[in-house]
């Protein structure tokens, strides 16, 4: 039973991740051909907006496909909120000139990928058990 729930585990990551990349492959085109016209200096430009766009790329397609595999609204939304949380620790270090706009992507993404592992983790049961109606075993009749 171990093997399979961990197997259960790993492809939720794997689901998860599949569907932000997807996101931002689809997503992240459509803000830059929306900002186009956005000067270089402009704050539509800014590494800080622009990080925050990058999540929301990520975040929504991911909530979405959480939502359609029949997660609920509390561990889809903390996900959500953790592939914001490293960018968003990470900020004041970019804003302090500790790190460049590049590292600000680097360490705010392996940061999300380490804190949906984590959540993921704290939600044991969630990720390696079953949840859509499909799947889940028939309930024990009473004697």
């Amino acid at each position: 039973m171990r093997g399979r729930q961990i197997r259960r585990f790993a492809l939720h990551y794997g689901e998860m991740v599949a569907a932000m990349l997807v996101g931002m492959m689809a997503l992240w085109p459509l803000w830059m051909l929306a900002t186009r016209s956005a000067s270089d200096d402009s704050w539509l430009r800014s590494a800080t907006v622009e990080t925050l766009v990058m999540a929301s790329t990520m975040a929504l397609p991911m909530a979405a496909w959480m939502r359609l595999r029949g997660h609920r609204w509390t561990p889809t939304l903390e996900m959500a909120a953790v592939m914001y949380a490293g960018f968003v620790v990470v900020l004041p270090l970019y804003w302090a000139g500790a790190i460049d706009a590049g590292g600000l992507m680097l360490v705010g993404h392996v940061a999300m990928f380490v804190l949906m592992l984590a959540a993921m983790a704290w939600r044991w049961e969630e990720y390696a058990g079953c949840h859509s109606p499909e799947e889940q075993p028939a309930p024990m009749m009473a004697p």
